[in-house]
């Protein structure tokens, strides 16, 4: 027996991210056939090599998993097109979450966006069987962006549970015998007080299981050794510049400390974060998302 299935019934069937690739797709071929070049943000990771500046910065959507309480975590990341320009977006209308459970605006959305491809910078949390649509709006340079969550089983992530390599996300705490987190979501902590133009200590202990993914694997294991992780800070909410006096740390997988100290420009509300990363990392893990945690510390700055 021939099955066959109409164009539009197939289109309904499909989900829906495959749909706008497959509909960008064709418009690119259909430009690229009158000579009419596409604006840069419907290519995917599209850029205009060598600029500098002026370039968008558009939302990601990375996957879902389940965390250990049974909720379903929507991971995001963004991709700020600019060699040097950073944009600050506060949360507001220009940078809001739409759809989360309870409403608000803001669920730990960065407002800084440093420049390139930042992977699973943050997740919503809602709980399993959630009907409603989460949606991460975006504007800027005069554009509206906007991604919404997919809640299908084609974008579940290994974002704890371990790859096929076994590899599992490093892990992070904010006081020596304090509770671990690990994974995008990872663990926030805070507040910490800080007056403007005082640097304040920030630490966090680290540890990894010493497993890597992708390519990165195979050289690991020609080589014998047990690979460190790293750790980088960054300003991820609040209305001032953020100076770090130790940007960046590599840690022994087995475990260690790092300290730095941060120095806040304006008073007000900060959200700090520490990525901490394997070998592997999103950057060339490919499609796992296993390889890499975030940790989230509250700053409240006075004058």
């Amino acid at each position: 027996m021939r099955l066959t299935m109409s164009v539009p019934l197939i289109i309904r069937l499909l989900p829906r991210q495959l749909v706008s690739l497959m509909l960008l797709t064709f418009l690119s071929v259909v430009a690229m056939a009158q000579g009419i070049p596409l604006p840069v943000e419907l290519l995917p990771l599209g850029k205009d090599l060598g600029m500098r500046a002026g370039q968008t910065v558009t939302p990601a959507f990375e996957g879902w998993y389940e965390n250990e309480e049974g909720e379903i975590e929507l991971s995001f990341g963004f991709y700020n097109r600019n060699s040097e320009e950073v944009l600050e977006i506060p949360v507001g209308p220009a940078n809001r979450i739409i759809g989360a459970p309870n409403d608000d605006a803001d669920q730990g959305q960065p407002t800084r966006f440093e420049t390139g491809r930042h992977w699973g910078v943050f997740t919503v949390t809602v709980p399993t069987g959630y009907e409603r649509e989460v949606v991460w709006h975006l504007e800027n340079r005069g554009k509206t962006f906007e991604i919404p969550a997919n809640f299908h089983t084609d974008y579940v992530i290994d974002a704890i549970v371990g790859d096929a390599n076994g590899n599992f996300p490093p892990k992070i705490r904010f006081s020596e015998a304090g509770p671990n987190g690990h994974g995008p979501a990872g663990i926030i902590t805070g507040t910490v007080e800080a007056r403007v133009g005082k640097p304040v200590n920030l630490q966090a202990w680290v540890s990894d299981d010493g497993k890597v993914s992708g390519i990165v694997a195979m050289l690991v294991a020609r080589s014998g050794t047990t690979p460190p992780v790293d750790l980088h800070w960054f300003k991820h909410q609040g209305p001032g510049d953020v100076e770090f006096s130790q940007v960046e740390s590599r840690i022994p997988a087995a475990g260690g400390e790092v300290a730095t100290q941060a120095t806040f420009g304006e008073v007000g509300s900060y959200l700090v974060r520490a990525r901490i990363t394997d070998m592997a990392g999103p950057e060339v893990a490919g499609h796992s998302q296993c390889c890499w945690t975030n940790g989230f510390i509250r700053v409240e700055v006075s004058q």
